[in-house]
């Protein structure tokens, strides 16, 4: 992993449980790394440099120096996945279609369905041209509280996708659409441990049974969104599900081999339901889906 590794301090633990569990000789192991166009260079000269994930601030920038990359990660603008094919260094995003995998495991059809999306960062974006790439939603609403970046989110969604797309205000029109869509996904970093946790930008009255709520944030393991959800009756899909699929993806992309979900889920909750007063604070950074 090239990045910030305590922006996925999570990746290492179930990657190399899914090694250890597969009999695979491979370890995965994190670095920051300040000059990115040296580091793919040096991936390409070293045959035993399979993959890597990457994370901020190289998401973006990592596309400059790379061979190749898929359709949605195209589209996305970014990669979050490299896998080094003799030298020829393929990216691709693993964050969008980890979600859309994460409602399948749920049982939660997407095709036909009104989605809302409360947010407009970078793994909304994501998750959104997954979700209308590859889902058929009948309608995707994205809100935000910067216009500019709502704007242009709908604007690209609108030139590059199918499906009919709409943006709007937080927290201004968020009653209006909870009521008049069917999924609701959760892409700010409010209720992150520990600058917000327990905060959350959908009030509980907005909930109502029919809805399926997903919530980005993965720390805690449960947030206030998730809890008041469940409370009322919704389907929730918990953020750790995203992490988790996302992984298995990036595993399977790097080693050909079908990936130990259930070890690496396992692996991730045990870390997450352990989080309790008292951990160390270095194993509670981050938090967010990024």
């Amino acid at each position: 992993m090239i990045g910030n590794p305590v922006e996925h301090s999570f990746s290492p633990l179930m990657h190399n449980a899914a090694f250890e569990a597969t009999g695979l000789n491979y370890v995965y192991v994190a670095f920051r790394v300040e000059d990115l166009e040296g580091c793919l260079r040096g991936m390409r000269a070293m045959p035993g440099f399979r993959g890597m994930s990457v994370t901020i601030p190289h998401k973006i920038p990592a596309v400059r120096y790379i061979d190749a990359i898929d359709p949605i990660a195209k589209k996305v603008g970014c990669v979050n996945t490299i896998v080094n094919e003799d030298g020829r260094l393929l990216g691709s995003t693993t964050d969008g279609v980890g979600v859309l995998r994460a409602f399948t495991e749920a049982g939660v059809p997407l095709e036909g369905t009104k989605v809302l999306f409360v947010g407009s960062g970078g793994a909304v974006r994501s998750v959104a041209f997954a979700l209308a790439d590859l889902a058929a939603p009948a309608a995707i609403t994205v809100l935000g509280r910067t216009a500019s970046r709502v704007a242009a989110l709908v604007n690209d969604l609108c030139a590059q996708t199918a499906v009919r797309v709409q943006g709007g205000r937080l927290p201004e029109d968020l009653a209006e659409a909870t009521a008049s869509h069917d999924v609701v996904i959760q892409g700010t970093p409010l209720g992150m441990y520990p600058d917000s946790i327990g905060e959350t930008c959908i009030p509980s009255t907005l909930l109502r049974p029919e809805l399926t709520v997903f919530d980005m944030v993965y720390r805690p393991y449960r947030t206030r969104l998730m809890r008041e959800a469940e409370e009322a009756g919704c389907r929730t899909i918990l953020g750790a599900e995203m992490l988790v699929n996302q992984a298995v993806l990036q595993f399977e992309t790097w080693t050909g081999v079908p990936a130990p979900r259930e070890v690496m889920r396992n692996r991730l909750v045990v870390e997450l339901e352990d989080e309790e007063p008292g951990a160390s604070a270095s194993r509670r950074a981050g938090g967010f889906a990024t």
